[in-house]
């Protein structure tokens, strides 16, 4: 049986090692920047703090107005445990994303899908922005991650304005 013990144990081996802290170092100043960059390219759009989150995920709210006035957010997300990047509709709390889900379940998403209603799901609908990501190009990467979450945004932004 695993214990806290055991896992403490092996964490210090790890971190020993070094490689933990320069890679976790290395992601959140790449997602500090990239916050910076998208920032920069669309000011009508309002960011959040980053949030480090318990090497599980990384993410901060980039959200243009018309969303952030229906309660709604777009998270650009680090998920550690698979190495890749997600854009997220997400509501301002859990009632609004359960609000959302349920409005949207009718509505033709295209290549997007529907999350669940249950405990600790965030999003209302994901998308894989970067499965691969290459941090040793990040100028380049950011420019992948802003030009996929823009797409996003636009299509999403489509589809809660069509009529049912």
């Amino acid at each position: 049986m695993d214990s806290l013990n055991n896992h403490v144990k092996e964490y210090m081996i790890q971190l020993g090692k070094g490689r933990i802290q320069k890679a976790y170092k290395g992601i959140m100043t790449f997602m500090s920047g990239l916050s910076t960059y998208l920032e920069s390219m669309h000011s009508d759009y309002t960011p959040s703090a980053l949030y480090f989150g318990y090497m599980d995920m990384t993410y901060f709210a980039f959200t243009p107005s018309d969303l952030k006035n229906k309660k709604l957010k777009i998270a650009i997300v680090y998920l550690h445990e698979y190495g890749r990047f997600e854009a997220w509709l997400s509501g301002r709390n859990r009632k609004i994303q359960s609000e959302y889900i349920n409005l949207m379940s009718g509505k033709n998403l295209g290549k997007y899908k529907l999350s669940q209603i249950l405990p600790g799901v965030d999003s209302i609908i994901e998308s894989t922005l970067v499965e691969q990501p290459d941090f040793d190009h990040p100028e380049e990467l950011k420019k992948k991650i802003a030009s996929k979450t823009i797409e996003f945004v636009n299509d999403i932004t489509s589809i809660l304005n069509e009529k049912s």
